[in-house]
């Protein structure tokens, strides 16, 4: 059996698989990536923008009720307001459940957290629990006012 001599050519591997460019997936991947951390980024922004404002309008209404003290004198008024809006400003910036059933001295122990000195507990804003109690209080309504600004100002 005469053995002919056949003309082939070596066996070819095909080019290693590249890592450049990515298939479509990865493409999509990345889109919803970049849209997530944008997403995340704004939502932050708007958190942020929302609890500054929230303190912002605290301040403005403080200042109203400043006012609207310096002109009537009415000190139980004054009292009633200055809780409310304190009251206000912690259920709108804490969670609901962590302050909106505080009373008392539990109350003020709270707001003491936020302030430097035990302006509440100790202070004059311990009036904000014993007033409604009292005929008549005994307010220093210049140090509280400056006592809830201040703790207004000090929320993180």
């Amino acid at each position: 059996m005469p053995t002919e001599h056949l003309d082939l050519r070596d066996i070819h591997l095909p080019e290693p698989v590249s890592w450049w460019p990515p298939a479509i997936g990865y493409w999509m991947l990345l889109l919803l990536f970049v849209f997530l951390v944008l997403l995340a980024m704004g939502l932050r922004k708007r958190w942020l923008a929302r609890e500054r404002s929230a303190k912002i309008q605290a301040l403005k209404e403080l200042e109203q009720i400043r006012q609207e003290y310096q002109q009537s004198g009415n000190k139980r008024k004054l009292i009633e307001e200055l809780s409310a809006l304190l009251r206000r400003v912690s259920i709108s910036l804490y969670p609901r459940s962590e302050t909106a059933s505080l009373t008392g001295d539990e109350w003020l122990k709270f707001l003491d957290k936020n302030s430097q000195d035990k302006g509440f507990t100790q202070g004059p804003g311990r009036v904000l629990v014993t007033a409604p109690y009292q005929k008549e209080a005994k307010v220093d309504a210049e140090a509280l006012i400056d006592l809830c600004r201040d703790w207004i100002k000090a929320l993180p």
